[in-house]
């Protein structure tokens, strides 16, 4: 790290395990660069290892096997611009092992299954999102992984979903209420019986009121618009696209939805998508279109996944610049 920062800024990205968070985080690392962008994964404040978890039928998602108190301390001294020393969980031996130490740095993310479980956290985070898949694609996601990659029996995956469910809805899904933008990942709506969810509804909710955030909006803000951009200037093949923006009311807050259904033929023509969106908080013409071609082969690149999750990237690059009062490129320079 190159500079000592003058304030931290600290980030929550919350929503269960193999629901997009490392791509997201690999696409922060392009808006504010690596070595000004710290990453805490929460699984390091388990207070329980693997056998103890094993023992006691305690899994990790519940709260009673992480040490939200040490999780605090810790966050609220990295704020303060002071350095820790954070615990380690294993994830290869199940284990915690010795703490490393971590210093202050201009952008400290939390992520994992908790960050926004803990009202003192919660306090502490000057942005946050909740990656929110729902249950069909999880289900079809994690069968094309445990089935074609790791050999496991359908009877075995569906096991260890319904295994795992009763924790998530008690103590993970809840903490979307609490985000200030959630990327919901949903089935298409242009494929009557999908089941191979290749194709996928993405809608970026944008709580209203938060400060700072400017929703980003289509066409015309406060407006409800349907939009299907397939023409001369845009490649749309089976099953086409759809876009959709409006206002809405969500987890009991006045939300604005924009939503994306369907998926690119060509990254270089969402230009011609980037042109009709507004709010996006880019420094210059095709900012958005180009940060989402440097990453063809990410997950989700070529749907609303990847141009949602830049766009909320945009906006955390914004709240950073409005909180420090100096530029990325500022940082970069120093």
């Amino acid at each position: 790290m190159s500079s000592k920062p003058e304030r931290v800024v600290i980030i929550g990205v919350a929503g269960d395990s193999g629901c997009g968070k490392s791509t997201f985080l690999r696409r922060l690392s392009d808006l504010f660069g690596e070595q000004f962008m710290t990453v805490i994964c929460l699984d390091d404040y388990h207070s329980l290892d693997r056998k103890q978890r094993k023992a006691t039928g305690i899994t990790a998602l519940d709260p009673r096997a992480n040490n939200f108190d040490l999780m605090y301390e810790q966050v609220k001294a990295l704020k303060e611009g002071k350095s820790i020393m954070k615990p380690i969980y294993n994830h290869e031996t199940g284990m915690i092992d010795p703490p490393e130490p971590i210093d202050p740095n201009h952008v400290i993310v939390i992520e994992g299954l908790h960050p926004l479980f803990d009202p003192r956290v919660r306090e502490l985070l000057d942005f946050s999102v909740y990656l929110d898949l729902s249950d069909e694609v999880k289900i079809a996601w994690k069968i094309q992984r445990d089935m074609a990659e790791r050999g496991h029996t359908l009877q075995d995956v569906m096991q260890a979903i319904e295994a795992r469910r009763p924790d998530f809805e008690a103590y993970i899904d809840p903490q979307k209420s609490h985000a200030d933008v959630v990327i919901q990942i949903l089935p298409t709506n242009l494929i009557r019986d999908d089941k191979e969810r290749k194709v996928l509804r993405v809608r970026l909710i944008q709580r209203e009121g938060i400060d700072g955030l400017t929703p980003a909006y289509l066409f015309d803000e406060g407006s409800t618009i349907y939009w299907t951009p397939c023409n001369a200037k845009f490649t749309c093949s089976y099953p086409g696209m759809k876009f959709y923006y409006g206002p809405d009311t969500w987890a009991g807050h006045p939300v604005t939805i924009l939503e994306v259904d369907g998926q690119f033929d060509r990254l270089e023509e969402v230009i011609y998508i980037e042109n009709h969106l507004s709010n996006l908080d880019t420094k210059h013409y095709g900012e958005l279109t180009e940060l989402l071609r440097m990453h063809p082969d990410y997950p989700g690149t070529n749907n609303g996944t990847g141009l949602l999750q830049v766009i909320v990237g945009l906006k955390m690059r914004a709240t950073y610049e409005r909180l420090t009062h100096r530029s990325v490129e500022q940082l970069v320079a120093v």
